[in-house]
């Protein structure tokens, strides 16, 4: 019987640069170079890699400034890199914090939004990053203290797509390093004696990652020699099942989905597992932060077990989820617009203005713009002469206003106008009503109001456009 090869470090890692190849159709690559031991290793294989395949290569560093030592890191890669005769390129990135956000994920963020866009510069499909097995063993064992499920069990995926990451919607980032452990990382530097910097930010215990690297996972190797490997086996079941998760979830959806809501009634045919693996499927797609375990029950107890009619909200970080008519919508969390009454009783209420000939007329307060638009051919409209004469309000609508949008049609209430419309309510208080005096003459979302409509030439009707 045939000797089975042991893969060495450069087999593995020439098995898994043509499969990332082979996938984005690149015909370059770049690798994401910090200097340290790890992407010096990487650097060196894809160096012989590139040259044995006539692969086009770049290196890309980013520079961060928060250590006093980022200018000699940046000189030791350029140096690095001439010396091998590799594309060398650098990109100095100020840290932008939000709030909850620390200086470790503001650093990530930064760096391969500015590595995307080096990508994109220089046409590169492929990028290269130097994550190996203990970097695996180390994100599954945070994810499992966060408390995640199957998607943050995966781990890191050996190539992926990650466009909302890098900026950069044709680039596949992928980790060829991703089946070798650090130790043998070392030993390849050690072998081929490759020059390395250390960043002293890794070895700063205040960072979970390095709390963990540093004091967790020595006393992990003591216990259970080979944990690495046995947490990376455990991260390819988290995958399938993924997988099968979101298969499940796409099939869910389809069936649940109303153009861009969720059927109340098809949701609730659905087991609660089920529902919660198909509506995280629906933050996802609509590209929303994928909500707490917790929040998601809150959120489908509140929408579900409202009374008929009710329009309950629930707010979400990026969005709101509100029900209307036994439809789940998401919307947009918008900003209050000043022309809404804060006053019931406000005795001079909305903007009076005066229609001079313009084609439009902005109105911030009311967040949008009303057009005059000609007449079309055949349709009645507002007599200009008319109009001009007018003293005009725009404002929202404060209850008991009434339209009649057409000779044939009885006039109605806007609030029948607008449930026979589908508009739902939260739309409403965002559609503005342009009056004359005693008389509506036309409502956004609704049209215009036929009894000042007559025919002829020049004739102009109302458009509201929201910005």
């Amino acid at each position: 019987m045939k000797k089975q090869q042991i893969p060495t470090l450069s087999s593995t890692f020439e098995q898994a640069a043509g499969a990332a190849l082979q996938r984005s159709g690149a015909s370059a690559m770049a690798i994401a170079l910090s200097g340290g031991l790890d992407s010096s290793a990487l650097l060196h294989l894809a160096h012989g890699y590139a040259q044995a395949h006539g692969v086009s290569l770049h290196a890309f560093h980013i520079h961060h400034g928060i250590s006093p030592n980022a200018d000699a890191w940046l000189a030791h890669c350029e140096q690095a890199c001439g010396a091998l005769g590799i594309r060398f390129e650098a990109r100095r990135v100020t840290l932008v914090r939000k709030e909850k956000t620390g200086t470790e994920e503001a650093a990530r963020k930064s760096r391969y939004a500015a590595l995307g866009a080096l990508c994109a510069e220089h046409g590169v499909k492929l990028l290269l990053t130097a994550h190996h097995q203990d970097d695996q063993a180390e994100t599954v064992l945070l994810q499992l203290l966060r408390g995640s499920g199957p998607a943050g069990l995966s781990g890191m995926d050996a190539a992926n797509a990650a466009p909302e990451l890098l900026g950069n919607p044709d680039l596949v980032m992928a980790r060829p390093l991703l089946p070798v452990s650090r130790k043998q990382l070392a030993a390849y530097v050690a072998e081929h004696a490759i020059a390395f910097i250390n960043d002293e930010s890794n070895d700063d215990p205040r960072f979970a990652r390095n709390a963990l690297r540093h004091k967790v996972m020595p006393a992990l190797a003591e216990a259970f020699p080979g944990f690495q490997e046995r947490f990376a086996r455990s991260a390819q079941h988290a995958q399938s099942a993924q997988r099968l998760l979101t298969e499940l979830a796409e099939q869910d959806l389809a069936l649940c989905l109303d153009g861009d809501c969720i059927d109340i009634s098809k949701l609730r045919m659905l087991s609660t597992d089920r529902s919660y693996n198909m509506l995280r499927h629906w933050f996802h797609v609509r590209k929303l932060r994928m909500p707490s375990a917790a929040w998601l029950a809150e959120m489908l107890a509140q929408l579900l077990e409202a009374r008929d009619g009710a329009q309950p909200l629930v707010t979400h970080p990026d969005c709101h989820v509100r029900r209307h008519r036994d439809r789940l919508h998401i919307t947009p969390k918008l900003e209050d617009l000043e022309g809404t009454r804060e006053d019931e009783f406000d005795k001079e209420p909305g903007t009076s203005f005066k229609w001079n000939g313009e084609t439009e007329m902005a109105f911030p307060a009311y967040g949008g713009v009303l057009h005059f638009d000609p007449a079309g051919e055949g349709e009645d409209g507002l007599d200009p002469e008319w109009l001009r004469t007018q003293p005009l309000l725009i404002e929202f609508r404060r209850g008991g206003e009434r339209l009649k949008p057409a000779h044939n049609r009885p006039t109605r209430g806007l609030k029948y106008h607008y449930q026979a419309l589908d508009i739902p309510a939260w739309e409403r208080s965002r559609l503005p009503v342009v009056s004359a005096p005693k008389q509506v003459l036309f409502a956004a979302g609704i049209g215009m109001d036929c009894n000042k409509l007559t025919a002829g030439a020049g004739r102009l009707r109302l458009r509201w456009q929201a910005v």
